[in-house]
């Protein structure tokens, strides 16, 4: 069971640290001509504490600077650390905007819960975000980047032991960011894991947990010895049923235009991207079912034709195309290699609500003050 939040929103007061020595506005300037993804920092950082005998505190907007950390602190020997990731976009009057952060907040609860952490108020985590954004707006890019921000909360007790935490630090970093991945083919190929899986039942599948990203690296260092970009990890009860890829959810368009994506069930993240495109689609009038689908019936409907498009979605990769699938006894090719129309449709209409270029009927955008 989570530990229980002793203090309130209210009651918790942000103070203001500024960079004494902010970066000057020309070396910024070129590091955001050409940022790649995850490499560029902002100036400031928010950081917030807990104990467990006094609840949320002690919260600020800082430099960034590196973090004091006992060598006995719980995080590094029992991994009880969770994280988010969301985007501020440039609007066209200067301002700023986030997408769907509220959903973001609830699922750092959610994940919260599930590693005995203690419950972040959805107010907070979205005031930090605010704070964050609004303190290094320069930093965001201007075309097609963004500023990708990275909330996290791990335990900082200092204590040798199994058990859950009595301190824990929460802070919001943020990152200029361009495409995530780096090719520039029209897709992207994966690779099939036969070895390794994701998560099972009972696990910690739904939850945004580090410990889940690093049992993902041996498969996708994997992914790249046979020249993909990505891993497919398929269920780890009978090795058969596609459930995600190493980072990102999955969505497959036949030919009769409808879509199918793996259903939730506590083995795959529940992306907020993926929630997002099934109600666009929805509203495209697109058939969308939430139902498995086999690795051999992948490679038979992609033979056959029936299946025509793939492609995988995430907050930091958006809208990714599929076009190659490989595994260990052979390799299959989705439609054209390449993107296709359902793909590039949700895609567009997606993105355009995020940079506030097509209307937003659901109420997804938050704007910055």
């Amino acid at each position: 069971m989570s530990k229980t939040n002793t203090s309130t929103p209210q009651s918790l007061q942000f103070t203001r640290h500024l960079h004494p020595a902010p970066l000057p506005a020309d070396q910024r300037a070129a590091l955001l001509k050409n940022p790649g993804f995850g490499r560029v920092f902002t100036d400031h950082m928010v950081t917030i504490r807990y104990h467990e005998s006094q609840g949320w505190h002690d919260a600020k907007i800082e430099p960034r600077a590196p973090i004091p950390m006992d060598p006995a602190a719980a995080v590094l020997h029992y991994a009880q650390e969770i994280f988010e990731g969301l985007k501020a976009y440039r609007t066209a009057d200067g301002g700023a905007t986030l997408f769907r952060p509220e959903e973001n907040a609830r699922r750092f609860q959610q994940s919260a819960e599930r590693l005995a952490m203690p419950i972040l108020p959805e107010s907070v985590f979205l005031e930090a975000c605010d704070l964050l954004v609004n303190t290094d707006r320069a930093w965001i890019p201007d075309g097609d980047g963004s500023l990708y921000l990275r909330p996290f909360m791990f335990a900082n007790e200092i204590f040798l032991g199994v058990k859950p935490s009595s301190d824990y630090l929460f802070l919001v970093i943020a990152s200029s960011v361009g495409a995530y991945f780096k090719t520039s083919a029209p897709a992207v190929s994966v690779w099939v894991s036969p070895d390794y899986t994701r998560a099972a039942p009972g696990g910690t599948g739904a939850a945004k947990c580090g410990g889940n990203y690093a049992a993902s690296l041996i498969a996708q260092a994997e992914a790249t010895k046979h020249g993909c970009d990505q891993v497919v990890f398929l269920d780890a009860a009978e090795r058969r049923w596609v459930e995600e890829l190493g980072g990102m959810n999955i969505f497959f368009v036949f030919d009769d235009g409808s879509m199918v994506t793996p259903p939730l069930g506590g083995t795959i993240l529940p992306g907020i991207t993926r929630s997002s495109l099934l109600t666009l689609a929805k509203d495209k009038g697109i058939a969308v079912r939430e139902e498995r689908y086999s690795i051999q019936q992948w490679k038979a409907d992609a033979a056959s034709g029936r299946l025509r498009e793939a492609f995988a979605c995430g907050t930091a990769a958006v809208v990714t195309p599929i076009g190659t699938v490989r595994a260990p006894d052979g390799e299959f090719t989705i439609g054209n290699g390449g993107s296709g129309a359902s793909t590039e449709a949700l895609k567009a209409t997606l993105v355009g609500i995020q940079r506030g270029t097509t209307a937003d009927p659901h109420g997804w955008i938050h704007k910055v003050f």
